[in-house]
């Protein structure tokens, strides 16, 4: 008997919803364009010809919506750009950056040469109407017709943990109706906030009744094969099924390292993590520009640094250590020293720490700055570093970390970066268990890298360094 299918939802999954609010900021933004346009044209702000845009206006201001978009990378995460705070933040900081920038090339250029009017103009009317824009999205997407209602298969340490790390994200990204198990024990028990309200037997009948969009598979064992049966019934029947890493990948943008088989690396990691020899040699491309770049900033404010290192801690400037590279391969890496000359007189290595004594004054400024940072441009240009990838360790933390944290030699499959996705998400590890959240970063962007998420990645790194945060 065929079942009827009462889900009464639209489903726009996260993809879908980055495709609108990019749609929806490339149309306010051209908007803005031509609001500034208007202004711009204006001797007493009554005239307007449109002979004045085909003869002042410059071809790369129409290029402004393009770019205002590139600022906004942050919040096309779908987790930020629910939240009202994180897109006032989003958009402020982009509007920052713009006119910092704007600024910049405005007094390098020639008197006269570029529109101060059109581009005041432009930013404040895009900031302001992409604001409208993403609040009045947040209230439309986040409405209960949008809302995916999901129902975990399995309420073991998979399942329990994944829907308690979703509970604690407000707004949730999804609701959670329910948990199926089939340990009697479990049945009607609620756990992390969720009760248990079916098995495999009522699987069907709950999935129509509580009008589920989504199942998340959330079982690391070996599957009954009823179990398999039902699933793939209610798949065909229009409910979809997603495996519990999959989400947690799309929710938080980490890797669940401790909800994994142990041969996870070879039987997914390995094949997901390809990329191709395309996007390897654009990358190498703009390291090497990125590396060249970082060489003239670091030869102009070398004189000050130095001077500045002298006077507060004495020789010696620079810093160099031991840190493993691509496929466990030891380099050496040049920083500049920001800890004391005897910070590690016993040889022993250890985790930099929040408020550690070790770190001189100047070396306070320099790491929330990130100028300690600028010398890995000669790792980057030698071929040693990337601008972006994870972390460098040290030979013995690593030695360390890979006896207490499951997979972690897998972050040495690319090489390390100046900057990465574990670093523009969360600060400095001082403890083994921020390292192992690190490292779910760190796997998330090796699995997924492209030249978007570099990109990503390198404007909230900007954002860091103008906003004087470490990472």
């Amino acid at each position: 008997m065929e079942r009827k299918q009462a889900t009464g939802k639209l489903r726009i999954r996260g993809g879908e919803r980055q495709f609108i609010l990019l749609l929806g900021d490339l149309i306010v933004s051209i908007l803005s364009v031509f609001i500034a346009l208007y202004f711009w044209g204006q001797k007493d702000w009554l005239d307007f010809s449109w002979s004045f845009v085909n003869q002042r206006a410059p071809f790369w201001f129409y290029l402004l919506p393009i770019i205002w978009s590139v600022m906004l990378i942050e919040i096309y995460d779908i987790r930020k750009a629910n939240r009202h705070s994180e897109v006032l933040r989003g958009v402020g900081s982009a509007a920052l950056f713009s006119g910092l920038l704007y600024l910049l090339i405005f007094f390098v250029s020639q008197s006269n040469s570029l529109p101060r009017r059109g581009v005041a103009v432009f930013l404040i009317s895009v900031t302001l109407l992409t604001i409208i824009w993403r609040f009045i999205y947040i209230a439309i997407f986040n409405a209960p017709v949008f809302n995916r209602r999901v129902l975990v298969i399995g309420a073991g340490m998979a399942g329990s943990t994944l829907v308690g790390m979703v509970k604690r994200i407000k707004p949730e990204p999804f609701e959670l109706v329910g948990y199926i198990d089939d340990d009697p024990k479990k049945l009607n028990q609620i756990i992390e906030g969720v009760p248990v309200i079916g098995t495999t037997e009522t699987l069907l009948a709950c999935i129509e009744e509580e009008k589920i969009t989504d199942m998340v598979f959330a079982i690391s064992g070996e599957m009954k094969p009823d179990l398999f049966r039902v699933v793939l019934l209610a798949q065909e029947e229009g409910t979809d099924l997603i495996s519990m890493p999959t989400i947690y990948e799309e929710v938080f943008g980490r890797v669940p390292i401790f909800l994994l088989q142990s041969d996870w690396i070879l039987r997914s990691f390995i094949d997901q993590a390809q990329t191709s020899g395309i996007y390897e040699a654009i990358k190498r491309i703009l390291d090497l520009l990125s590396g060249l770049i970082g060489l003239i900033f670091l030869v102009i404010l070398y004189p000050l640094i130095a001077m500045t290192i002298l006077l507060d801690d004495g020789f010696p400037i620079f810093y160099n250590q031991m840190r493993v590279g691509k496929n466990g391969k030891p380099y050496k890496i040049y920083k500049f020293r920001t800890m004391r000359k005897d910070a590690e007189s016993d040889g022993v290595a250890r985790m930099t720490t929040t408020g550690d004594s070790r770190i001189t004054r100047l070396g306070k400024i320099l790491r929330r700055s990130h100028l300690d940072e600028l010398p890995q441009v000669i790792n980057i240009i030698k071929g040693e570093n990337s601008l972006i990838g994870p972390r460098a360790e040290q030979i013995e933390l690593v030695n360390q970390f890979q006896e207490q944290i499951p997979f972690y030699r897998a972050r040495l499959y690319v090489k390390p970066g100046l900057t990465g996705w574990a670093q523009v998400n969360q600060r400095y590890a001082s403890t083994v268990e921020d390292t192992a959240v690190k490292l779910e970063f760190d796997l998330y962007y090796i699995k997924h890298r492209n030249l978007l998420l570099d990109m990503n990645i390198a404007i909230r790194t900007i954002g860091a360094v103008l906003g004087f945060r470490g990472l």
